[in-house]
């Protein structure tokens, strides 16, 4: 495997650690076994656990950004953006694994600074996108005007993250009722 190839292999392994068994719970060792080479190869890439945690969430969160510009780009109707957007939980749950801002948010004080510096971000940034595309519903009369969008975004994010929660802790494909989140929004089906 080329060092590129191994790089992103690795943070491919991480990010499925991350999010099935946990920051603290997993070690270069369990890395190494996943990935198939040698603890010491982990550490010419990432020199410490928290280099790696950080370029985990940099990568996914970059990701994250693009499929909002997605969802954007393919639909203007607020419903359709919501739907998406719990799709994406919906999909981890699936494959088992718990979002990446909810499961390093559940291990806060044990993170590195950095990690927590960046999971906050993440946090605010899906808030802001959510905020954003609930302004645009507001200006195009999809929701109420006077709909404070920012206590909406908390709500709507805080469904989706419990959610999985649940979902993960039942070992369950957790139904995840999009009707749920429009009303949140006090959107109107047609």
């Amino acid at each position: 495997m080329s060092a590129p190839d191994t790089r992103e292999a690795l943070l491919q392994a991480a990010e499925s650690l991350l999010r099935s068994k946990g920051y603290a719970a997993f070690s270069y060792a369990d890395l190494a076994q996943e990935v198939g080479i040698r603890k010491a190869s982990i550490h010419y890439h990432f020199p410490a656990k928290e280099d790696l945690g950080v370029a985990v969430v940099e990568a996914y969160v970059a990701g994250v950004v693009q499929t909002f510009a997605g969802i954007e780009a393919e639909s203007a109707a607020l419903a359709d953006r919501l739907k998406a957007f719990a799709g994406l939980f919906t999909a981890g749950n699936r494959q088992g694994r718990l979002p990446l801002c909810g499961a390093l948010a559940a291990e806060m004080a044990v993170l590195p600074e950095r990690l927590q510096i960046l999971t906050r971000r993440f946090f605010l940034l899906q808030i802001d996108w959510l905020v954003k595309v609930l302004d645009e519903g507001t200006r195009r009369s999809e929701i109420p005007r006077g709909t404070d969008t920012r206590a909406c975004a908390c709500q709507l994010l805080s469904q989706m993250e419990g959610a999985s929660f649940v979902g993960w802790v039942l070992e369950d494909a957790c139904r995840f009722d999009t009707a749920i989140l429009l009303r949140i929004a006090g959107v109107e089906e047609a």
